[in-house]
């Protein structure tokens, strides 16, 4: 019997490329189970009949096939219609909200690049909405839209511009909901957005200024073309973060969300919880889930290309 050498008795160890996808490897495992095992939860789900008479033992409910997703499209019928009320709703929110964070986190960022007295306050200032928990952000905005007592009432009322304006009832409440979500969000694009200008070289700017080029020359030609990478990540997070919000609607309205305000999410919600049909309920999310899946693929796919012609 021969003694194993020096060499043989050396450990196993992983080459460098190997090392880091190890190291990644149990992070990557856990959170696979952490999203997939609900996903195909919710997937079978969507194919049974399950209602309140099957939820205690919702493994045995009938199979419903289909049927569900039938009823979610059907358009012509009460379910798909308020469906499709809440997709169109949830659309424009979600158009205004990303447009409006976009644009007031750009020129918050940009109005911050130069050193003046003060920036490092208004800096953290700026921040301060996104940094407040979610609950109490919403909580001080629903105070402030109240019909008596609220702020915003009472300003205008001292203004002469009016006052007692109910702002979470009838249309008034999707303009409370774009601007509670805007204020909300728009900090982290003005985060992502300095610290994509921030990358930029100082020199290209200065290049441009010894050349002629005026401040919205640089914008145009440089700072929007340098920033693409960013706002390519930035839009659609900012999109998927807004079209799946459910914690704004649900706070700033509790329970009786308006039809004007009534999310995708919130819809969902009450399909499954205040209704106890989750089998429909987790079509309309298996639907909403294929959704943006199209959506990010074909996003990615169309600025990706535009990316590469430049």
């Amino acid at each position: 019997m021969t003694t194993p050498t020096r060499a043989e008795r050396r450990k196993w160890t992983p080459s460098r490329r190997a090392l880091p996808y190890l190291l990644l490897a149990p992070a990557l495992a856990f959170e696979l189970l952490v999203h997939l095992v609900p996903m195909l939860g919710g997937l079978w789900m969507s194919v049974l009949e399950l209602t309140q008479f099957h939820v205690r033992n919702w493994i045995r409910a009938p199979f419903a096939g289909l049927d569900n997703y039938r009823f979610a499209i059907d358009f012509n019928g009460a379910v798909g219609a308020e469906l499709l009320h809440s997709f169109l709703i949830t659309c424009a929110f979600a158009v205004l909200t990303v447009a409006i964070s976009w644009a007031l986190g750009m020129f918050a960022a940009t109005l911050l690049q130069r050193s003046f007295p003060g920036r490092a306050v208004l800096r953290a200032l700026f921040l301060v909405p996104y940094a407040l928990p979610v609950y109490t952000a919403v909580l001080i905005w629903k105070f402030m839209l109240d019909r008596s007592d609220g702020m915003v009432n009472t300003v205008l009322a001292d203004l002469g511009l009016g006052g007692g304006t109910f702002w979470l009832l009838g249309d008034n409440a999707f303009l409370s909901l774009v601007i509670t979500a805007v204020w909300r969000l728009w900090p982290f694009a003005f985060l992502a957005l300095m610290a994509g200008m921030q990358s930029i070289p100082s020199d290209v700017h200065e290049s441009a200024t010894v050349d002629g080029a005026g401040p919205w020359q640089q914008f145009r030609s440089i700072t929007l073309p340098m920033l693409r990478p960013v706002n390519q990540v930035l839009v659609l997070v900012l999109f998927l973060w807004t079209f799946n919000d459910f914690n704004v609607a649900y706070l700033l309205f509790d329970k009786s969300v308006p039809g004007a305000a009534n999310l995708l999410s919130i819809h969902i919600y009450s399909s499954s919880f205040l209704t106890w049909n989750f089998g429909l309920g987790s079509a309309m999310s298996a639907l909403l889930l294929l959704f943006l899946l199209v959506v990010t693929a074909g996003y990615l796919a169309f600025t990706s290309r535009r990316m590469k012609d430049v």
